[in-house]
């Protein structure tokens, strides 16, 4: 009888565990999200003038015009699936400095930024560790001024106002160096015109 009544109990605890874990946590961290963070729980996404949906701030874009901001290169294309339904995936090349597909890669994009007049920086030669990284450096946007500048006929100085605005700063303030978020800096420029 004593085995029955402890594995009844074993039964009952895993149950209430089970419970805990898989249903009371998980509706708590949801409802803490949606109530605290709703702008981050839905996704974070950016909207245009339209109130169209046209990015997200958490994830990289692909901008390449002459009249957007560039980004980091990313070594899964920012996940733009081909076929429909793809997910997408996120991850870095993996390439080790003594890997010899890494330096035509950086060739090329060195390549690409020097006939853009763009001189090359860390953060527009290699690609983030997740591939998805939607921020630049301060620099590295600001030596995108000119082009711009040319392009869309704006004053530098209104393209610098821009790129203040969509600096953030260091994470909690210490943490990293402050980064350009360029899918809003992009979304501001349109905006802006």
């Amino acid at each position: 009888m004593s085995q029955i009544r402890e594995g009844l109990r074993a039964i009952q605890v895993s149950l209430l565990f089970w419970l805990i874990t898989a249903v009371v946590y998980p509706l708590i961290i949801f409802l803490c999200g949606q109530f605290l963070f709703p702008f981050q729980a839905q996704g974070s996404f950016l909207k245009n003038s339209q109130g169209q949906v046209v990015a997200s701030a958490l994830i990289g874009q692909p901008f390449r015009g002459d009249r957007y901001f560039w980004s980091r290169p990313s070594a899964v294309d920012y996940s733009t699936g081909k076929a429909a339904g793809d997910t997408g995936v996120s991850g870095a090349s993996n390439f080790a400095p003594s890997n010899p597909a890494l330096l035509p890669r950086i060739q090329e994009q060195v390549k690409t930024l020097m006939l853009a007049q763009i001189p090359p920086s860390a953060d527009l030669v290699y690609s983030s560790g997740s591939g998805l990284d939607p921020h630049i450096g301060v620099a590295a946007a600001r030596n995108q001024i000119p082009r711009i500048a040319q392009t869309r006929n704006r004053d530098p100085n209104e393209l610098e106002i821009l790129i203040h605005k969509a600096t953030e700063g260091r994470f909690l303030g210490i943490f990293g160096e402050p980064g350009v978020n360029v899918a809003k800096l992009n979304l501001s420029l349109d905006q802006n015109q």
